[in-house]
């Protein structure tokens, strides 16, 4: 229940208590009665069942797998053959397919909605469950004809369009193994990530509209045709004005002949997909994960952190290149109808992303901090001016949502729609923090740690610590941690990104401060994390506070060490919204909020405007490689171009650096 009250806007006040119903209307509620029923098991609350999650690790896992009936061809010899990170190994002797789970073959659900498909390149698609199945089974059959077979890499250039889930599924049933880039990807993008593969077959769209611009990738498709040489088929899937030359196979004649919707049985950890980590600052990282373990963190993350349910329509905004979508469509394993969109979600105004949710009946919107609080800025109430009655969770993930954000969400909706801010990463495939039916909303927190997973806080000595800021870290194995890197040499690079500062013990990049209830501030990525005067201080602090004021829309700080040990310097990059000027004025403003809401050391030295704020393609800001610019670094050496998505907005950091060299 909500309550006014002055204490509503502190930070980590209660903004929703846990539904009171929660154990008899959710997914989760209906796990815990089955663990009562089948195991003998009583939790009095969340923190207890996350608990015996961890110290129970083995029963925990195996009580998923017999609680959503994973159908195995073969059955596990044990839950884990090795507990060792990283390394561990998951379910020794299981044959299983993750695609076999997606599309079932029971007929109850046959005329059900598996997809509801919006795009601002062609006129909106539904297909049923029946459906689904009957395309998959006929892009099997094509697949096997171009020479596809189990281990073989199949990769996409495709939109969030349903031809890319059929292509997918129609892959990870034959065993092969899956990898896509958005379509938005520059040419050097994809190659950088494709080439580290080896794809036989790759399947591409001609273009595609975004907004009122439409984008012809005909030039990009040959180019990157050009450089991949394993590449033996292409298929071109109809999409927008535009046509692929050259010789290609038609998505039509792909699935011109039907054949069995089998499955390949395939061990626990057989790749089932490569996920790329964004490339900023160097080769994407190909991080391979299984089939069973992205089987079973799916199906927790979707009953329980989302608590997806038969029927429900899940819209997240993503592109094919982000975690999102993987986690998006495997909402098939609830038998939820997947909303997608493709397109500018911002088109034709601020309100599109709502307008959408209200005409597709959505339950489960996934959406960003940014655009909320863009949304609040502007003064939109879209739960006055559309009908949402229909959703029950707004998803948040990409970056810290500031407590305003949290505010804003409950006087659209009250209580009536779970506000669920979230943390994980493409590393797992999942999430490590979140909230859920039976947790509390916090206003500016994240409601606690998901089920299975032993995370915590660490300091630089590997000291566990509450109330501090601490290194993010997950002390004991997830079966969706990745299988390995692809053409990795004895895990090298694997071992370097996650366990070379504490060895056997994921440390996961980010910085985060969590309570003694165990909710937590993620408050950014710990190697952009500033040591102001020997204290730390998060990046998302900042921008809570500097990106309320109405004069700026977007913000990046920067602390630029002193090599003699001096305080150094804070620097701060606004963008500023249309009409403002950056004067003294403003300066002092902005000053007086970081002291007043955060402390003196939040004050910048130095507050300097600039026409953008630079980010990758998924929307995360470049504070770590704008840093390495303002040291001195060439920006060759520390941005590849293909990875962010407004190069341009480099420049004014690169003229920043020149002045001050320069002492202009």
């Amino acid at each position: 229940m909500r309550h006014d009250s002055d204490e509503m806007t502190a930070p980590g006040a209660i903004l929703r208590r846990s539904d009171p119903d929660a154990l008899s209307t959710t997914a989760i509620g209906e796990y815990v009665r089955w663990l009562a029923d089948e195991r003998g098991l009583a939790f009095a609350d969340y923190d207890a069942l996350w608990r015996w999650s961890i110290t129970e690790l083995e029963a925990f896992w195996a009580s998923l797998w017999d609680h959503f009936g994973v159908r195995a061809h073969q059955p596990y010899e044990r839950v884990l053959g090795s507990r060792t990170m990283p390394g561990a190994q998951w379910f020794p002797g299981a044959a299983l397919n993750y695609a076999e789970h997606m599309l079932g073959d029971s007929a109850t659900d046959a005329e059900a909605l598996a997809v509801v498909a919006y795009s601002q390149t062609r006129d909106p698609m539904e297909l049923t469950f029946a459906q689904l199945r009957d395309q998959v089974a006929r892009a099997r059959a094509g697949l096997r004809r171009l020479g596809v077979r189990r281990g073989d890499r199949v990769a996409a250039y495709l939109p969030n369009i349903p031809e890319t889930l059929v292509a997918f599924l129609a892959t990870a049933s034959l065993g092969a193994t899956w990898a896509s880039c958005a379509p938005e990807f520059g040419v050097r993008s994809v190659i950088d990530r494709l080439s580290q593969i080896e794809p036989t077959v790759l399947l591409v769209v001609p273009g595609y509209v975004f907004g009122t611009k439409n984008v012809d990738k005909t030039g990009d498709v040959a180019a990157i045709r050009a450089n991949l040489p394993t590449v033996r088929h292409v298929v071109a899937v109809p999409y927008g004005p535009h046509e692929i030359a050259g010789d290609v196979t038609r998505w039509e004649d792909a699935l011109a002949d039907t054949g069995p919707l089998d499955f390949e049985p395939v061990p626990f950890d057989h790749p089932l997909y490569i996920l790329f980590s964004s490339g900023t600052t160097g080769l994407p990282k190909p991080i391979v994960h299984g089939h069973g373990g992205i089987l079973l963190e799916h199906l927790k993350t979707h009953a329980f952190t989302l608590d997806t349910r038969p029927g429900d329509r899940v819209l997240w905004y993503t592109t094919t290149a982000w975690t999102m979508w993987n986690i998006l469509v495997s909402g098939l394993l609830r038998r939820a109808t997947l909303v997608l969109h493709d397109g500018n979600p911002l088109w034709p105004d601020l309100l599109a992303e709502w307008s959408l949710a209200a005409q597709a009946r959505v339950t489960l919107l996934g959406t960003n901090p940014a655009y909320l609080m863009a949304c609040r800025k502007d003064g939109l109430e879209p739960s006055r001016q559309l009908d949402l009655s229909a959703l029950r969770m707004v998803g948040i993930t990409g970056s810290p949502l500031p407590g305003e954000g949290f505010d804003w969400i409950g006087e659209q909706f009250a209580d009536r729609v779970l506000v669920n801010s979230m943390s994980g990463g493409t590393d797992v495939c999942g999430g490590f923090v979140t909230g859920n039916p039976w947790l509390p909303v916090y206003r500016g927190e994240i409601s606690g740690p998901c089920l299975g997973v032993d995370v915590t806080a660490f300091d630089p000595a590997g000291n566990e610590v509450v109330g501090e800021l601490g290194e993010l870290v997950v002390r004991q194995p997830m079966p969706s941690m990745p299988v390995r890197f692809w053409n990795d040499e004895d895990d090298r690079r694997y071992r370097s990104s996650y366990f070379d500062v504490y060895p056997g013990i994921w440390r996961h990049g980010d910085w985060v401060r969590f309570t003694e209830r165990r909710s937590c501030v993620i408050t950014g990525r710990s190697d952009a994390t500033l040591n102001r005067g020997g204290v730390r201080l998060g990046t998302s602090e900042f921008y809570a506070v500097v990106e309320e004021l109405p004069e700026i829309r977007d913000s990046l700080v920067v602390h630029c060490e002193d090599p003699g040990g001096g305080p150094g310097d804070l620097l701060l990059f606004v963008a500023l919204t249309g009409g403002a000027t950056l004067d003294d004025t403003l300066r002092m403003k902005i000053r007086t909020a970081l002291r007043r809401e955060l402390s003196p050391r939040h004050v910048p030295d130095t507050i300097e405007a600039v026409p953008a704020v630079p980010r990758t393609l998924t929307g995360k800001k470049l504070e770590a490689p704008i840093k390495q610019i303002l040291r001195g670094r060439p920006v060759d050496e520390v941005i590849n171009p293909d990875a962010v998505a407004d190069y341009a907005s480099i420049g004014s950091f690169i003229e920043f650096h020149r002045r001050r060299a320069d002492g202009t």
